[in-house]
């Protein structure tokens, strides 16, 4: 086809979908794929423009539009993530969320826009830089020291005209690859994979957007190859900070990053209220693509750090911060077939079997359906022209079919009857609940989904035993539940097809280490219902032992922070089951530790006490002054509230915290009221702790 009919054809195109969408309201294709008929007309007509027209759609106003190879850091402040609003109704709700928690008091808010690269910690001593950190699970990340050091953007020497700089300062952004050098990294692997075809070589993969592109190159083994892409840094927070000057608000600090050398984006605005943090986010979500880089939404945080303090952290993100996720992507393709899936619970879900179509960054092939009721009122049928949107950028779903391209004779899809798998077990839908389960215990897919599950990252982290892994065994008969892979032998995997010597004694070796993970992993595997990593931690440290959470009752478990009533009746429910119990003690025969936890020996006198720390103490790092309070059962948050037993100041505390325990009347320790609190779980005597003015801080208490 010569440039003229293909624009002769997308003018055509782009025309129809115009009528459909402005006139009759029933577009056929989402606004994606209309953009990408109007960028193809407007890139043609640039490469001849002795072929533009001034009937063209484009010259019409409004016609277009944890990895092995790095080592773990524990990050000394976790790196939270953030709570998502989709709309500017639940953008609204947070808001008045905050006025709530404020008590009416009204708030200023930073809003940044929110950049779509790897989050990032880097750590300064004495001002040099030493160490560069991904989020990883917000606790544990990734040390990528070498390869940070080659963006050009970062100072490796931190000063500060007129002061001196922190001991030690973290500072958390964003590394990201600018669209410039993601369209140049593209260009040379697309003309690296010209001369391997040519060579009779298979090509390699080629970036498919900036955000895994700079991922990719941040995990490069050799630092050069990082050094050559152009990866750069947005800073937009403070970690742990000692010795550096105290702040009373966000855009403070960021004054200050700027101060000491971080770049730090030039778009951020301080609004005075709720009105202006909309605005800024809707003026950006119409010019996203306006930027030289690529951002997915804005954050807005309350500015005040006391107000921060005030309002805390929900179990997983703070609450005094949001993110505004921008509208996702959207792209039309047909609807293959409509499947089922079958979960280690027996839930079944329904699933869309797509023709592959390139959306929100990646080639998509299936699609949740999420339930029956689902499909039922989307009316979505195989064979469909559908909708498929990436929801929050990550997980792909069928918003809906496009009913003039439904095909005639089309019928409603009607959900099955039995289980797909080779038992044909009649599916149940228990009264009240929206999912439909299988309810055969010896279900082979519920089977294999609990293995893989147990097997997975956030439980047991069995490297090598992965899905079809775990289909291979299974359909060997070699494992019938997860604990029958502590009976796996080296001699059955190779009679496996395509396993030899080398993967064999792998996933052995990665079973064997699985021993010995932590109790926390060994009741997330347990599978459940539930039971996730949060829980779990918080009944690993409670407890102690598995054994100890078996014996427990409801009540004991309820109480435990981050349970409650109804994961303490789902646990006593699941332990109850004899079945389950035979396989905690396969497990147990196996050599599964059961108690693999940092149980402290000392007396536990501080349990259900929250001792918040501010400032440095002699003779304790912040790590290990709050390691001495959880050792003894106690909690040390960052944050006062009325539920606070004390605060504990060293020198240079933070001044809001101070005012705060003022405010609620919490006891204010020193030094040595600390330690006697450490000794006996109790206040010093009356006239022993200090007081919360002078005394506490060295300064005049106010008026």
């Amino acid at each position: 086809m010569t440039p003229a009919q293909r624009i002769h054809q997308l003018r055509e195109q782009i025309a129809h979908h115009n009528e459909r969408y402005y006139a009759l309201d029933t577009p056929e294709i989402s606004d994606a794929d209309y953009d990408l008929l109007v960028r193809e007309l407007a890139q043609l007509e640039a490469e001849h423009p002795e072929l533009v027209d001034s009937e063209s759609p484009t010259q019409q106003v409004g016609a277009g539009s944890l990895n092995v190879a790095f080592a773990p850091v524990v990050h000394r402040v976790p790196m939270t993530s953030l709570d998502n609003a989709m709309d500017a109704g639940e953008l609204a709700a947070w808001g008045e969320r905050i006025t709530r928690g404020l008590a009416g008091e009204p708030a200023r808010f930073v809003c940044e826009l929110k950049i779509d690269g790897l989050a990032m910690s880097l750590r300064y001593e004495q001002g040099r830089f030493v160490q560069a950190a991904t989020r990883g699970d917000g606790s544990v990340g990734e040390d990528v020291t070498a390869n940070v050091a080659t963006i050009a953007v970062l100072p490796k020497q931190l000063s500060v005209a007129g002061t001196g700089v922190p001991a030690v300062c973290e500072v958390r952004g964003e590394v990201y690859l600018p669209l410039a050098a993601f369209e140049r990294l593209k260009a040379a692997k697309q003309a690296e994979n010209v001369a391997r075809v040519a060579a009779g070589r298979k090509p390699e993969p080629v970036p498919v957007n900036p955000r895994n592109a700079g991922a990719g190159s941040l995990r490069q083994k050799d630092p050069r190859i990082t050094a050559g892409r152009g990866l750069a840094f947005w800073s937009y927070q403070l970690g742990e900070v000692v010795g550096g000057p105290e702040f009373t608000s966000h855009h403070q600090t960021l004054e200050y990053l700027q101060a000491l050398g971080f770049p730090v984006n030039p778009e951020i605005r301080v609004v005075d209220d709720l009105a202006g943090v909309i605005e800024f986010c809707n003026h950006w979500q119409a010019h996203r693509h306006d930027l030289p880089y690529e951002i997915d939404g804005a954050v807005v945080k309350v500015d005040s750090l006391e107000q921060r303090e005030k309002l805390g952290f929900t179990s997983r993100a703070p609450r005094w911060a949001i993110a505004f996720k921008f509208p996702p992507e959207e792209r039309t393709t047909i609807l293959r077939d409509i499947q089922v899936s079958v979960g280690r619970t027996g839930r079944t879900t329904p699933f869309a079997v797509l023709e592959p179509v390139f959306v929100g960054g990646s080639t998509v092939g299936m699609a949740t359906l999420h339930n029956q009721d689902q499909v039922a009122a989307k009316d979505v049928r195989p064979g469909d022209t559908v909708v498929v949107r990436k929801a929050g950028d990550v997980i792909p779903e069928v918003v809906g079919p496009v009913l003039s391209l439904r095909p005639q004779g089309s019928q409603p899809w009607v959900f099955p009857r039995l289980c797909p798998c080779p038992l044909q077990t009649e599916l149940v839908r228990p009264e009240g609940e929206a999912d439909t389960r299988c309810v055969e215990p010896t279900c082979p897919y519920q089977r294999d989904q609990r293995i893989i599950y147990f097997a997975s990252r956030g439980a047991m982290d069995i490297e090598g035993l992965g899905d079809s892994t775990v289909q291979q065994l299974s359909d060997a008969g070699f494992v019938t539940d997860p604990g029958d892979v502590y009976t796996l032998t080296r001699e059955q995997l190779l009679t496996l097809d395509k396993w030899g010597d080398l993967k064999a004694d792998n996933l052995l070796a990665a079973i064997e280490g699985s021993k010995q993970r932590p109790l926390p992993k060994v009741l997330t595997s347990l599978g459940c219902r539930g039971l996730g990593p949060s829980a779990s931690e918080a009944l690993a440290r409670a407890f102690g032992t598995l054994d100890a959470v078996m014996q427990a009752s409801e009540a004991d478990l309820a109480t435990t922070d981050g349970v409650g009533p109804t994961i303490a009746a789902s646990i006593v429910r699941w332990f109850a089951v004899p079945a389950n119990r035979e396989f905690v003690e396969k497990l147990r025969r196996a050599g599964v530790e059961f108690g693999r936890v940092e149980v402290s020996r000392l007396s536990q006198n501080l349990v259900g006490k929250a001792i918040v720390v501010t400032g440095t103490l002699e003779g304790y790092s912040r790590e290990s002054a709050e390691a001495a309070i959880k050792d003894r059962g106690g909690k040390s948050p960052g944050s006062v509230s009325a539920k606070t037993f004390a605060v504990v100041v060293g020198a240079d505390p933070g001044a809001s915290k101070l005012t705060k325990a003022a405010d609620l009347g919490i006891p204010v320790l020193d030094l040595a009221g600390f330690q006697h609190v450490l000794a006996t779980g109790e206040l010093p005597p009356a006239g022993d702790e200090p007081a919360t003015g002078e005394a506490a801080t060295g300064e005049a208490a106010p008026g």
